[in-house]
Protein backbone atom coordinates (compact mmCIF):
# COMPACT_ATOMS: atom_id res chain seq x y z
CA UNK A 1 0.00 0.00 0.00
CA UNK A 2 1.42 3.60 -1.39
CA UNK A 3 1.35 6.22 1.43
CA UNK A 4 -0.99 9.13 0.67
CA UNK A 5 0.55 12.06 -1.06
CA UNK A 6 1.56 14.82 1.19
CA UNK A 7 -0.91 17.01 2.53
CA UNK A 8 -3.91 14.96 2.32
CA UNK A 9 -2.98 14.45 6.26
CA UNK A 10 -2.29 17.72 7.20
CA UNK A 11 -5.26 20.51 8.18
CA UNK A 12 -7.10 21.19 4.92
CA UNK A 13 -6.81 24.69 3.19
CA UNK A 14 -8.25 26.06 -0.14
CA UNK A 15 -6.75 24.41 -2.89
CA UNK A 16 -5.34 26.48 -5.84
CA UNK A 17 -4.52 26.08 -9.77
CA UNK A 18 -1.36 24.88 -10.19
CA UNK A 19 -0.03 24.21 -14.25
CA UNK A 20 3.14 23.28 -16.17
CA UNK A 21 3.83 23.02 -19.87
CA UNK A 22 6.11 20.18 -18.93
CA UNK A 23 4.77 18.08 -16.26
CA UNK A 24 0.93 16.59 -16.15
CA UNK A 25 -0.88 14.89 -13.33
CA UNK A 26 -0.37 11.26 -13.50
CA UNK A 27 1.92 11.28 -16.57
CA UNK A 28 5.66 10.34 -17.02
CA UNK A 29 8.56 12.79 -16.09
CA UNK A 30 10.58 13.93 -19.10
CA UNK A 31 13.90 12.87 -18.99
CA UNK A 32 14.77 16.68 -18.97
CA UNK A 33 13.50 16.64 -15.34
CA UNK A 34 15.16 13.68 -14.45
CA UNK A 35 18.25 13.59 -12.29
CA UNK A 36 21.99 13.88 -13.77
CA UNK A 37 23.98 11.17 -11.49
CA UNK A 38 23.67 8.71 -9.91
CA UNK A 39 23.32 6.53 -13.17
CA UNK A 40 20.39 8.94 -14.31
CA UNK A 41 20.12 10.17 -17.67
CA UNK A 42 18.68 13.52 -16.96
CA UNK A 43 19.53 17.09 -17.50
CA UNK A 44 17.95 18.15 -13.30
CA UNK A 45 16.27 20.74 -14.99
CA UNK A 46 12.96 21.98 -12.82
CA UNK A 47 9.43 21.58 -14.91
CA UNK A 48 7.92 25.05 -15.76
CA UNK A 49 5.11 25.66 -13.15
CA UNK A 50 2.19 28.61 -13.59
CA UNK A 51 -0.25 29.11 -10.70
CA UNK A 52 -3.53 31.01 -9.98
CA UNK A 53 -6.63 31.16 -7.90
CA UNK A 54 -4.86 32.11 -4.67
CA UNK A 55 -6.66 34.00 -1.67
CA UNK A 56 -5.95 37.78 -2.23
CA UNK A 57 -4.13 37.81 1.22
CA UNK A 58 -1.12 36.13 -0.12
CA UNK A 59 2.11 37.45 0.62
CA UNK A 60 4.25 35.05 -0.63
CA UNK A 61 4.90 31.75 -2.06
CA UNK A 62 7.07 28.70 -1.74
CA UNK A 63 7.41 25.87 -4.44
CA UNK A 64 8.38 22.16 -3.15
CA UNK A 65 8.67 18.91 -4.77
CA UNK A 66 8.45 15.72 -2.67
CA UNK A 67 9.11 11.98 -3.03
CA UNK A 68 6.49 9.78 -0.60
CA UNK A 69 7.44 6.68 -2.60
CA UNK A 70 11.06 6.95 -1.96
CA UNK A 71 11.97 4.17 0.33
CA UNK A 72 13.87 6.12 3.47
CA UNK A 73 10.99 5.88 6.08
CA UNK A 74 10.53 9.78 5.51
CA UNK A 75 9.90 10.55 2.20
CA UNK A 76 13.06 12.67 -0.44
CA UNK A 77 12.51 16.24 -0.82
CA UNK A 78 13.62 17.19 -4.45
CA UNK A 79 13.28 20.77 -3.83
CA UNK A 80 12.63 23.45 -1.65
CA UNK A 81 12.25 27.10 -2.94
CA UNK A 82 10.57 29.86 -0.66
CA UNK A 83 10.40 33.94 -0.25
CA UNK A 84 8.91 34.08 -3.86
CA UNK A 85 7.23 37.14 -3.73
CA UNK A 86 3.55 37.37 -4.10
CA UNK A 87 3.15 38.85 -7.64
CA UNK A 88 5.34 36.11 -9.11
CA UNK A 89 2.81 33.43 -10.48
CA UNK A 90 4.96 31.65 -12.76
CA UNK A 91 8.63 29.72 -12.80
CA UNK A 92 10.53 29.19 -16.41
CA UNK A 93 11.45 25.88 -16.58
CA UNK A 94 15.29 25.82 -15.29
CA UNK A 95 14.63 27.90 -12.38
CA UNK A 96 15.30 25.39 -9.75
CA UNK A 97 19.24 25.60 -10.80
CA UNK A 98 18.15 29.64 -10.18
CA UNK A 99 17.49 30.82 -13.38
CA UNK A 100 14.91 33.63 -13.58
CA UNK A 101 14.35 33.58 -9.84
CA UNK A 102 13.36 36.34 -8.69
CA UNK A 103 15.05 38.40 -5.66
CA UNK A 104 14.70 37.33 -2.34
CA UNK A 105 14.05 33.83 -3.56
CA UNK A 106 15.63 31.27 -1.77
CA UNK A 107 16.33 27.71 -1.74
CA UNK A 108 16.64 25.01 1.11
CA UNK A 109 18.92 21.95 1.10
CA UNK A 110 17.43 19.13 -0.75
CA UNK A 111 17.88 15.64 0.33
CA UNK A 112 20.44 15.55 -2.41
CA UNK A 113 22.38 18.15 -0.01
CA UNK A 114 22.29 21.00 -2.40
CA UNK A 115 20.49 23.77 -2.25
CA UNK A 116 18.94 23.36 -5.49
CA UNK A 117 15.91 21.37 -7.53
CA UNK A 118 17.43 17.51 -7.79
CA UNK A 119 15.27 15.36 -10.54
CA UNK A 120 13.97 12.08 -10.25
CA UNK A 121 16.20 9.70 -9.55
CA UNK A 122 14.73 6.37 -7.58
CA UNK A 123 15.36 2.87 -7.65
CA UNK A 124 14.31 0.08 -9.97
CA UNK A 125 10.79 -0.75 -9.47
CA UNK A 126 6.99 0.89 -9.50
CA UNK A 127 6.92 4.84 -10.38
CA UNK A 128 7.41 7.07 -8.00
CA UNK A 129 4.75 9.99 -7.59
CA UNK A 130 6.51 13.47 -7.38
CA UNK A 131 4.36 16.04 -5.52
CA UNK A 132 5.08 19.52 -7.14
CA UNK A 133 3.27 21.79 -5.05
CA UNK A 134 2.95 25.52 -4.87
CA UNK A 135 1.88 27.10 -1.28
CA UNK A 136 0.03 30.24 -0.98
CA UNK A 137 1.65 31.64 1.99
CA UNK A 138 0.25 34.84 4.77
CA UNK A 139 3.79 35.98 5.37
CA UNK A 140 6.35 38.13 3.53
CA UNK A 141 9.17 36.28 4.81
CA UNK A 142 9.18 32.87 6.32
CA UNK A 143 12.72 34.05 8.47
CA UNK A 144 14.35 30.95 7.08
CA UNK A 145 17.70 30.15 5.36
CA UNK A 146 19.32 27.92 3.29
CA UNK A 147 20.41 25.46 5.47
CA UNK A 148 17.24 25.13 7.30
CA UNK A 149 16.48 21.74 7.52
CA UNK A 150 13.63 20.38 4.68
CA UNK A 151 11.51 19.18 7.61
CA UNK A 152 11.59 22.83 9.14
CA UNK A 153 11.00 24.37 6.12
CA UNK A 154 8.26 21.87 5.44
CA UNK A 155 6.90 22.99 8.78
CA UNK A 156 6.95 26.29 8.22
CA UNK A 157 5.58 26.42 5.51
CA UNK A 158 2.51 24.07 6.61
CA UNK A 159 2.39 26.71 9.35
CA UNK A 160 1.66 29.48 6.80
CA UNK A 161 -0.20 27.90 4.17
CA UNK A 162 -3.35 29.48 2.92
CA UNK A 163 -4.37 27.89 -0.26
CA UNK A 164 -1.76 24.98 -1.95
CA UNK A 165 -2.26 22.98 -5.40
CA UNK A 166 0.04 20.37 -6.54
CA UNK A 167 0.09 18.03 -9.81
CA UNK A 168 1.81 14.67 -9.42
CA UNK A 169 4.05 13.30 -12.13
CA UNK A 170 5.28 9.99 -12.38
CA UNK A 171 8.76 8.17 -12.85
CA UNK A 172 10.12 4.37 -12.31
CA UNK A 173 12.43 1.76 -13.89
Amino acid sequence: MRPPIPYEYLPPVPSLTVESDDIADGERLGSRHLFNGWGMPGENLSPHLRWSGFPAETKSFAVTCFDPDAPTGSGFWHWLLFDLPADVTELPTGAGGGVGLPAGAAHARNDFGTMEYGGAAPPPGPPHRYVFAVHALGCDKLGLDSDTSAAVVGFTITANTLARGYLVPVWGH
